[in-house]
């Protein structure tokens, strides 16, 4: 499987207010943007139906994951493809979403603990606040943490920084969305 990286494209227009100088970050070779997160954040998986599921950014995960109560692979057009569900609020199985997104690598992934699981992997668009950019999943069943969706030190891809003690700092609860 091949990563391509890619910097998180804004999804309004740029000279809509750019960005504050806070978020600036001046290096010896050139100026570059690096978006602040806080540990915390809501963000949304446009491509897959999701407007919103709170992550823990974990930088100390190299993936990220997506919490899915069940998946069952098949194929379609001679591609290996995933259909799974998902509850993307804490506590409220009211909500659920199905999806479904062609696979892109099937691997064995060690969680914090050291438990080796087989794990598929598929691509897709994440956006926090107005920023957007691809993102590879792993789908893993999460029903016993606190968090839907883990965000890995690879999907921050030298973009984001992440401010430890904050929380939220890219967006407002999404769950509204779910006109609940």
């Amino acid at each position: 499987m091949s990563v391509y990286i890619t910097a998180p494209q804004p999804v309004e227009d740029a000279e809509s207010g750019g960005l504050p100088d806070s978020l600036r970050r001046k290096t010896r070779k050139t100026e570059s943007a690096k978006f602040l997160v806080g540990w915390r954040e809501w963000l949304a998986l446009p491509d897959l139906g999701i407007p919103g599921i709170k992550a823990k950014v974990d930088t100390g995960a190299r993936t990220s994951a997506l919490h899915t109560h069940d998946y069952e692979m098949f194929r379609r057009g001679g591609k290996e493809w995933v259909r799974f569900h998902l509850h993307p609020l804490r506590h409220n199985e009211e909500v659920q979403i199905s999806c479904e997104a062609e696979v892109t690598d099937v691997r064995e992934v060690r969680d914090s603990g050291g438990h080796a699981e087989t794990r598929p992997f598929i691509e897709t668009t994440a956006r926090i606040g107005k920023f957007e950019w691809p993102l590879a999943l792993s789908l893993t069943n999460r029903e016993s943490m606190k968090f839907r969706m883990l965000l890995g030190r690879r999907a921050l891809a030298g973009y984001f920084l992440v401010d430890s003690f904050g929380s939220y700092l890219m967006g407002k609860d999404l769950t509204k969305k779910y006109r609940l």
